[in-house]
């Protein structure tokens, strides 16, 4: 019998945002826990320093004091191995912590890891997501299939709200 994963459809806005433990571009150790009485914005994209997810990033760097000022904090997830972040980070001053999910657990736990077609050509990736974190560790508002213009905005008003 197959077992079923979990996936994004079945994580909505209401539950309990599962627990993970990363390692950040550093080596250390973060978990969505160490940041209980915090919201979260937990955003995965696909690739570091490609055209899209520069742009989120950059965005995202760019409104880092708006998003202090509603007590959140930036969490970026992607399948990059720790080096690739450094680089990332350096190249584009990025003031938020980037974690690797190079085995993708923590995708598939967020059901971000999907199916993707890109000219044809179908392979396993993430679908860029991002969940907003309340206090409690619930998911106060889930964006799917992000088009990268205008979410910091949406993000920040999903704060607010």
């Amino acid at each position: 019998m197959k077992t079923k994963e979990l996936d994004a459809e079945e994580l909505k806005e209401g539950d309990a945002a599962p627990d993970f433990e990363l390692k950040d571009q550093d080596g250390k150790s973060v978990k969505l826990s160490d940041f209980k009485e915090k919201k979260v914005v937990l955003y995965f994209y696909p690739k570091d320093d490609t055209p899209g997810c520069t742009k989120e990033a950059c965005s995202f760097r760019d409104h880092v004091g708006a998003f202090n000022d509603q007590d959140a904090v930036i969490l970026g997830v992607s399948l990059d191995k720790a080096d690739s972040h450094k680089k990332f980070i350096s190249k584009f001053q990025l003031n938020f912590p980037l974690l690797c999910d190079e085995e993708a657990k923590v995708s598939k736990l967020f059901g971000v890891y999907k199916k993707k077609n890109l000219y044809a050509r179908l392979f396993w990736g993430i679908e860029r997501t991002t969940f907003v974190i309340d206090e409690q560790g619930k998911l106060k508002k889930v964006f799917r299939k992000v088009k990268v213009d205008g979410h910091t905005e949406e993000v920040l008003a999903a704060l607010k709200g």
